[in-house]
């Protein structure tokens, strides 16, 4: 689920961008070092930094910018599981190839009779059809040979992989205040760091959240404050507002086989 640290981490990644476009580990556009981080900048680093020519860029939430903007309805979203393992039917033959895993469904149905192994980490397609094979054969003879199943007689047979989804519903919505500070030693310093997280937070309408939601990203206000200019800090304050969702995530099984009631018998598919 989105947190304010999910937020937070959300504007680091627009602002590093912004600051080091080639890359973190390329000079930033100022030429000189800029540390970003969440939280208030302790008083003791920062004077240090600001004195060898260090700008800091702080994210920090602002505890008097909390609003409940919840809506009355719940909101949840499904996502389709895309399995990483396949498989192929050629006759009286099941062939797997790709990679098992866990989260995953691998299945023969046999003459209506359905046989199923849920993947595990590590699982390979010849290990998937030896496990599959030694269900079978607790009913009915079959061969296996690496990832091939081969199932003697004229019965039906079907193969099929699926991959477990998820749904992700949306319990509560908050609109959340974030104070952006830039910390620099000199004014030309601070304008051409201010002018990059300006013009790059001003093009994001949605920011993406680790939880695969959005939080919508507004400007709010913006103050300089140079009056420690004795300290050589020479400070700006961005204002942004961010509302975004509290998610719930949970498995969501997806089906293999159907079992349908037709005319009062079972029909399977």
């Amino acid at each position: 689920m989105a947190d304010l640290s999910d937020v937070e981490a959300a504007l680091l990644v627009a602002i590093l961008a912004a600051i080091y476009p080639a890359g973190p580990d390329r000079p930033s556009i100022v030429l000189s070092p800029v540390r970003v981080y969440r939280g208030w900048p302790l008083i003791g680093p920062l004077a240090i930094d600001l004195a060898a020519g260090v700008a800091n860029v702080s994210v920090f939430p602002d505890p008097n910018g909390t609003q409940n903007t919840t809506r009355w309805s719940l909101s949840t979203r499904s996502t389709q599981g895309v399995p990483s393992l396949a498989v192929s039917v050629s006759e009286n033959s099941a062939t797997f190839f790709g990679s098992g895993g866990s989260g995953q469904l691998a299945g023969l149905l046999i003459a209506q009779k359905a046989f199923v192994y849920r993947g595990r980490d590590g699982d390979t397609p010849a290990l998937v059809a030896a496990m599959l094979a030694g269900l079978v054969r607790q009913s009915r003879a079959c061969w296996q040979s690496g990832a091939t199943i081969s199932i003697p007689g004229d019965g039906s047979l079907t193969a099929r992989v699926v991959a477990d989804g998820s749904t992700l519903t949306e319990w509560a919505r908050q609109r959340q205040a974030f104070r952006v500070s830039a910390w620099c030693p000199n004014p030309m310093i601070r304008d051409a760091v201010c002018s990059a997280i300006a013009n790059a937070l001003s093009s994001i309408a949605f920011l993406t959240l680790a939880d695969g939601t959005a939080g919508r990203l507004r400007y709010r206000a913006a103050a300089s404050f140079d009056d420690d200019q004795d300290a050589h800090q020479y400070r700006r304050d961005f204002l942004y507002d961010v509302e975004y969702g509290t998610t719930v995530k949970a498995d969501a099984p997806s089906m293999l086989f159907s079992d349908l009631i037709w005319n009062g018998e079972s029909v399977y598919g």
